[in-house]
């Protein structure tokens, strides 16, 4: 059985380096977002033949392996340490091209399906700061009509405001919690996580404030030189253009990446319908290979 175990700080650096060598742009490979997301999604990790692999014992899933070794011996392993478990292998973050792979290696005994609602939502950064053209020009005007209502500005997130962006996550949370109290619980368990190590995470972030204090949030990481991934974003629904405007300008200080990952939209169809409304650049298949027994 592969030794997994709860991912700690110090596992980041590696971690990150196999990410960045393998070329991976999902948002499920990013050490912060693993880390984070370790409790709600009872996530465990572990290096085996030379791939990083992740265990969601909440799904009762595998991580496509990320890493350089053979993919046989890999899967190999996989499929041991499934039937331990009682299952069959089960693996999630499949793309296109990982599927394609695992056809001609297994093909009828793997069966492989689309899960459109874990599909990435990947920008051009300098679409997403510039807004140009006829397609955005809605997302402009929000944007206007958050200028002339607020006297606002933009900062970094640092030790100095971080515990502002706590209490408005609460607020937020406060606000929002009878959408879907489950998930906004986790997410909450999430956020305090990321939060709480927010620093050692190398995560990097803004806030945007008006009169009232701080009426937005964004945060995330570096998944390699090309691109950077937003794992969290809040703002005040009441405050008109709050969230365009923190995407605009979180975009800004963005330049250096190609791209942003904005993540998934987990089958929820107004927030899918957001992410549509940006135009991504690529919307990055995912899907879930299940081998037979």
């Amino acid at each position: 059985m592969i030794e997994f175990r709860k991912p700690v700080l110090d596992d980041g650096e590696t971690i990150r380096q196999i990410v960045k060598e393998s070329g991976r742009m999902g948002c499920e490979y990013s050490f912060g977002n693993i880390f984070s997301w370790s409790v709600p999604f009872s996530v465990s990790i572990a290096i085996c033949c030379d791939f990083f692999v992740s265990y969601s014992e909440a799904d009762k899933r595998y991580c496509f392996p990320a890493g350089s070794g053979d993919l046989k011996k890999i899967i190999v392993e996989l499929k041991k340490d499934a039937s331990q478990r009682g299952a069959p292998l089960a693996l999630y973050g499949v793309t296109r091209e990982d599927a394609e792979r695992l056809s001609e290696i297994y093909s009828d005994e793997v069966v492989i399906s689309p899960s459109r609602n874990s599909f990435d939502y990947i920008y051009w950064t300098n679409d997403l700061y510039l807004l140009p053209g006829k397609k955005y020009r809605s997302k402009r005007n929000h944007i206007t009509a958050f200028e002339k209502s607020n006297k606002w500005e933009t900062e970094e997130i640092n030790d100095g405001n971080i515990e502002e962006c706590v209490n408005m996550s609460v607020k937020w949370a406060e606000k929002n919690f009878d959408k879907n109290p489950m998930e906004l619980a986790m997410e909450q368990t999430a956020l305090a996580t990321a939060f709480k190590n927010y620093g050692a995470l190398g995560f990097f972030g803004a806030i945007l404030r008006n009169e009232s204090g701080i009426v937005a949030f964004t945060f995330g990481e570096e998944i390699n030189h090309r691109i950077f991934c937003t794992h969290f974003e809040k703002a005040y629904a009441d405050v008109r253009g709050a969230y365009p405007m923190i995407n605009r300008e979180f975009a800004g200080m963005l330049r250096k990446y190609k791209y942003i990952n904005r993540e998934e939209d987990a089958g929820d169809e107004g927030l899918r319908r957001a992410k549509m409304s940006y135009r991504p650049a690529i919307l990055l298949e995912k899907n879930v290979a299940e081998f037979r027994l």
